[in-house]
This record gives structure tokens, sequence and C-alpha cells, in this order.
């Protein structure tokens, strides 16, 4: 067997693990949960041996790919404290495409009457609208068990969703818009996002495998992320990647979102 082959061979059993792990999240999902695609775009320059800014672009979609979900575009800058520490601060301004819906309870007249049951949806808003998005992290990273790079990852995110006036909503009970306007109060909302990431980080290989798991806090667990990637550097300036997300939401009650699957598509230029 010539050397070459003893080499790629090695690879393939490191690679392993990777794999392996990236199944569990899909042997959890149920079948019933949503389905998106997500697409991102960055750009970055280094300022100095230390500092470095990043601008990025992303387009989400949801209903099983058939929603535009959200654009956001954001810039960042990355501070390189020591060789196993990096700071970064950065603000995304979003664009949501919003759709909230309200439910009868048992005290509305509609179900008191016997015209509607307690728990049936109400009224529906579709629109879109901004949210301004700062965050500042803290992240730590060290190659243990010779070519795995751990690093965990600890973000403190602050989203300001501004106030929003729709003209009318849906009413499902009569079939027809009601003719009313609604406005939706401002609300800030604080997260601290913990992340924790093994790759396969080999000198000489091109592609760098990942897996990681993000938990999002607001005095209580809100939700889980799983992700399985890979990035594949094309050349100096020139980096391809790829992912498939499972997002679990336990007790997210401001972003309304489902249990969603993701496979994402990401690009970034050095220069």
């Amino acid at each position: 067997m010539k050397l070459s082959d003893c080499k790629a061979m090695g690879i393939r059993k490191s690679l392993l693990p990777f794999f392996l792990m990236a199944l569990m999240p899909l042997a959890a999902a149920a079948q019933s949960d949503d389905f998106g695609l997500d697409f991102t775009l960055e750009a970055q320059k280094k300022l100095s041996k230390s500092w470095s800014l990043g601008l990025e672009g992303e387009m989400r979609t949801r209903d099983n790919t058939k929603t535009v979900d959200r654009w956001s575009v954001g810039l960042g800058l990355d501070w390189k404290v020591a060789k196993w520490l990096k700071a970064s601060a950065g603000y995304s301004l979003l664009f949501d495409n919003n759709e909230r819906i309200t439910y009868f309870d048992e005290l509305d007249d509609e179900v008191l009457d016997g015209d509607a049951d307690a728990g049936d949806p109400k009224k529906c808003a579709k629109y879109w609208g901004t949210r301004h998005r700062f965050n500042l992290s803290l992240t730590f990273d060290k190659k243990l068990f010779g070519d795995f790079r751990f690093s965990l990852r600890e973000r403190w995110q602050y989203t300001w969703r501004p106030q929003y006036t729709v003209d009318e909503r849906w009413s499902y009970l009569n079939n027809d818009y009601d003719g009313k306007p609604k406005t939706y109060n401002g609300k800030g909302k604080s997260v601290l996002r913990s992340r924790l990431q093994v790759e396969y980080d080999k000198k000489g290989l091109d592609v760098t495998p990942y897996i990681n798991a993000e938990l999002f806090n607001a005095w209580s667990l809100q939700k889980i992320r799983y992700t399985a990637g890979l990035d594949w550097k094309l050349s100096k300036q020139h980096t391809l990647g790829a992912f498939y997300r499972y997002q679990y939401v336990r007790n997210d009650d401001d972003d309304l979102e489902p249990n969603r699957h993701l496979i994402g598509v990401s690009y970034k230029f050095k220069f």
C-alpha cells in the first residue's frame, strides 16, 4: 500500500465520527417539522495581525422553502486577544416576514356563545418588519486529541423590534379582513447563546468538517440548534461552506418559530 493511500485511509477514519454524529439530529427530528434553506455571503478584511472586519448578508426561507422568512445584513469586528481567545462585536439589520396569529381563549364572547372553541385561531396579521440586533462574543478554542479543534463561544445578543401597525387582520371566524388597525408594541430581548463546536482541522486538508450545538437562554432555555457541516477552502481567499441544522424550539414565545430543519450554503471572500 502506498503512503498516500495510508494517509487517505487515516483521514477517512478521522472523519467518520463527524458523519456519525451528524446523523443524530436527523434521527431525533420529527417529520412534521418545518424545512427551509439558508444562503449566506460574507466578506472579511484583515485590518492588522489582531483585528479584522466582516460584512455578511443572509437570506432564509421557511414553510418547506415556499416562503422567504428573512433577509439580513450585518457588520462585525473581531479582535484576536490571544492565540486561544477571540472577542467580537456586531450589528445586524433584520427584515422579517412576520405571521402573527392570535387564538380564542375560554373567556372570549365567541367561545361563550358557542361560535368558536378555545384554542381555535382567531386573527392573523402578515407583514414585513425590521429588527435591530447587537451582539458581543468571546470565543475560546484549543486543539486537542491531534487535529480536533474544540471551541466554546459565549455570545450576548440584544434584539430590538420597533413598534409596527398593520391596517387590518384576517378573521378566521368571519373568513374576511376585519378592517381594523392593530399596533404591535416595540419590544427588546436579551439572549445568551452558548455554542460548543468540534472541527477536524488538519494541516494540508482543504475540507474542514465540524459539528456544534448551541443553546439559547433568556432566563430559561428557549431553543437548541444542532449543526453539522463543512468548509471547503477553494483558495487562500475563497471558502465555500455547506451545513445541515436542526432547530428545536422549547419555549420561545417571542419569535414563534417552529422546530425546523435547515440546509445552508455559504460563501466567504477574504481580502
